[in-house]
Order: structure tokens, then C-alpha cells, then sequence
């Protein structure tokens, strides 16, 4: 074969291999990057968190240690999907139960779910809390642990509203045991 041909057959070769990768590339369907078995402290199940968060490259996972030892404590949790956070939870620590408020949720216009002591979901959130020592009078300090669960651009809001409450059980779940909280009988 005279050389000029190998060079032009062999540049053949390259720009067809380039159409065809480019190709295929653009009508790959992206996935969910995957998850470990258990995420946030392993309160929660990994494919259950997966199956509500949207496409991408890669998840990242950044968790502060659980840690609820003192009034305004909160470990936090989050789940990056390509940088930006998708799933986020948090608990905190607080002395009187009057002090749980949730009133930033109101224009979400939440609905309540039997879950904790009383719990809230939203369009793209859900929040709880739980009692691990009650107040003996109204001016004593307790132990009171509100749970919350946001989420951010999720493909699926029907699906995520539906889930939101048994992520909710796993939190407070989770919870309950890592603080031995049982829950305590109220004054």
C-alpha cells in the first residue's frame, strides 16, 4: 500500500472512530452515582436514599460525627450530587420541647406523619422529633432531639413526598437507639 493511502485510511479510521464514540456518548442515559449499603451515620438505607436523588457523575458523602451532648449540638449529613447538596439531614439537641420550632416550613404547607413524637413532611423535607429525657416542670431542661430531612432539585416529587416518611422512621429510628432514647414518659 503506497504511504499516502495508509496515512489517509488510517485518518479514515480515526475520524470514523471519533463519530462513532461521539455518538454513543451523546445518547448515553446517565444514572444515579451509587451510594454505600448505609449512609449518614448508617441510619439510612443506601438504595432507598439513591432511588430519590437526581443523575450524575459522582456522590460524595460528608457526615459530621453523631454526636448530641450538650444543647444546640447538630451533626449534619449531607450527599453531593457533582458538588451541589441533594440530600441533606440533620439532628439537634434542645433543652425545652417549646423550643423545636418549625415554623419556616409553614409556606410548604407540610401535613403531619405519625412518626417520633410528632413529625411534619413536605414537598421536599420532613422533619421529627423525640423525646430522650422529658422536662420535669416548664422551666427544667429536657432532652429533645429534632430530626430534619431536605432534599434539593429531586427528579420526583410524589415520589420523594411518599418516601420521606420512612426515611423519617429510619432517622428517628436510628436515633432512638444511638442515644438510647425509648422515649420517656411525660410530667
Amino acid at each position: 500500500m503506497h504511504p499516502h493511502k495508509n496515512i489517509a485510511a488510517s485518518a479514515l479510521v480515526s475520524m470514523l472512530l471519533m463519530t462513532a464514540l461521539t455518538s454513543c456518548s451523546g445518547g448515553e442515559t446517565r444514572s444515579v452515582p451509587k451510594l454505600p449499603a448505609r449512609v449518614c451515620w448508617n441510619a439510612f438505607d443506601g438504595e432507598d436514599v439513591a432511588s430519590l436523588l437526581p443523575t450524575g457523575d459522582r456522590a460524595t458523602v460528608d457526615t459530621d460525627p453523631f454526636v448530641l451532648a450538650k444543647p444546640a449540638d447538630s451533626p449534619t449529613c449531607s450527599i453531593y450530587i457533582d458538588g451541589n447538596t441533594k440530600f441533606q439531614t440533620y439532628a439537634l439537641y434542645e433543652d425545652f420541647e417549646r423550643s423545636i420550632d418549625w415554623s419556616s416550613y409553614e409556606k410548604a404547607h407540610p401535613e403531619p406523619i405519625d412518626v417520633g413524637e410528632k413529625g411534619i413532611v413536605w414537598y421536599d423535607g420532613a422533619a421529627s422529633y423525640i423525646i430522650c429525657e422529658a422536662s420535669k416542670t416548664p422551666s427544667s431542661p429536657g432532652k429533645y432531639i429534632d430530626l430534619t430531612i431536605s432534599t434539593s432539585d429531586l427528579p420526583d416529587e410524589e415520589k420523594l413526598r411518599r418516601a420521606l416518611p420512612a426515611l423519617m422512621k429510619q432517622f428517628v429510628t436510628f436515633a432512638q437507639r444511638e442515644l438510647n432514647c425509648t422515649g420517656a414518659p411525660r410530667p
